[in-house]
């Protein structure tokens, strides 16, 4: 059986488990150990695993207290897909030289082959943080993320999704554990919510967010409405309510949304992005002096905020107070670098002031990120629901 941890953790072991004789063996037996040992060797150059095998074990009746020779015979036994043979092996190797992280994520894995899940977890936890080679560390990782989805402990996955995530946060596999893991996660909450509290204002806001999902706005602001109705107080429902009404083209929902962004201020008075979002709706009134004023705010509360930055800074340009526009955007820029708007902003600054090299710079940063956009919305188009229209003369009234 071929095993995708071959190449890794074959190589490894091998080059860690060098024979070293035994001082206190007989020369005549030291001779033919070592005669065993050089015949595998030789036959591993040779890419033949099949003749290394029975000189190890001839090795191993011969000194089976040798660590080194066991966990070689044991990869080799792994790899050949003997999971069965390989463990006493890999397990002798531990035993007689404790730590040996590779050994152990491989034992673990065979053990895990072999149907006994309770060996196979406690060698894999223990493997998993020394593992030093990032390939063969996210297949122990993936190895017990599935163990425990199988066993439905979905929590205790997550610390090893968060490290594996850490280590390579590209990797395919592992955004897709993530993914399942968490709608796993997801659809138990669901449950158990439904379960416990079926009529809570915690049920209806959940809801909510499925029928966002589904891209049934009316129905989702029904059910915000409902939230709020059994408790005012419910923390986040105003501003989610908010976001939703205020993405409405129709001006008296959008009149309700400040109404609600309002109230997710007077609930949480720190809430900076309720303050950022009515920043911009007075900006878009015209409303510039209430506008800066609520921008500086959101600043003040949050300033790692790029976008109120870029808010503040489209003001501060339009009544032609570049060099502190030209500020905040660069702020913009480095707190935030895939920030199109931003780019694009301070592009034009550049322009007025006749920088001619920074200008050219940031517009082309500017169409980069822009392209990026529209790559991603390809891709994701048949993967994102839209949530539909909030129309007055429905639930969402």
């Amino acid at each position: 059986m071929k095993s995708k941890y071959c190449i890794v953790c074959l190589c490894a072991s091998l080059s860690v488990f060098a024979y070293r004789s035994t001082a206190q063996a007989p020369a005549d037996q030291a001779q033919q150990l070592a005669s065993h040992l050089q015949k595998a060797q030789e036959a591993l150059q040779q890419k033949r695993p099949d003749l290394a095998i029975p000189e190890f074990e001839a090795a191993i009746a011969l000194d089976p207290n040798n660590p080194q020779t066991q966990g070689n015979l044991g990869v080799l036994l792994f790899f050949q897909g003997k999971f069965s043979e390989a463990i006493p092996h890999l397990h002798a190797a531990l035993v007689q030289q404790p730590g040996l992280a590779k050994l152990q994520g491989l034992l673990g894995i065979a053990e895990l082959r072999t149907s006994n899940q309770e060996a196979a977890r406690t060698d894999l936890e223990a493997a998993f943080p020394s593992i030093p080679d990032k390939k063969f560390k996210v297949e122990v990782g993936l190895e017990l993320i599935g163990l425990d989805t199988q066993n439905n402990d979905l929590e205790k996955a997550l610390p090893i999704l968060t490290a594996l995530r850490a280590e390579d946060p590209a990797n395919p596999e592992i955004l897709y554990a993530a993914y399942r893991t968490y709608t796993d996660l997801s659809s138990e909450s669901s449950l158990a919510l439904a379960l416990a509290a079926p009529d809570s204002a915690q049920m209806h806001q959940l809801l909510a967010h499925e029928e966002i999902k589904e891209g049934n706005a009316n129905a989702a602001v029904s059910e915000y409405r409902k939230a709020i109705a059994i408790d005012p107080h419910l923390p986040g429902v105003h501003f989610e309510l908010a976001e939703l009404l205020n993405s409405s083209s129709e001006s008296p929902l959008k009149n309700q949304a400040i109404q609600e962004y309002q109230a997710a201020l007077a609930a949480s008075p720190n809430n900076e992005k309720a303050e950022r979002r009515l920043a911009e709706i007075d900006a878009l009134k015209g409303n510039t002096a209430k506008a800066s004023e609520e921008f500086r705010k959101a600043i003040e509360l949050q300033p790692g905020d790029a976008d109120a930055k870029v808010g503040l800074a489209k003001l501060l340009s339009d009544s032609r107070q570049i060099d502190e526009a030209m500020s905040l955007l660069a702020d913009a820029v480095q707190l935030e670098p895939t920030n199109a708007m931003a780019h694009y902003r301070l592009a034009l600054l550049y322009r007025q002031k006749g920088k001619t090299n920074a200008f050219k710079q940031e517009m082309d940063s500017y169409q980069k990120l822009k392209d990026e956009k529209a790559r991603l919305r390809t891709a994701y188009k048949d993967l994102l629901i839209k949530p539909g229209e909030v129309s007055e003369n429905k639930d969402g009234k």
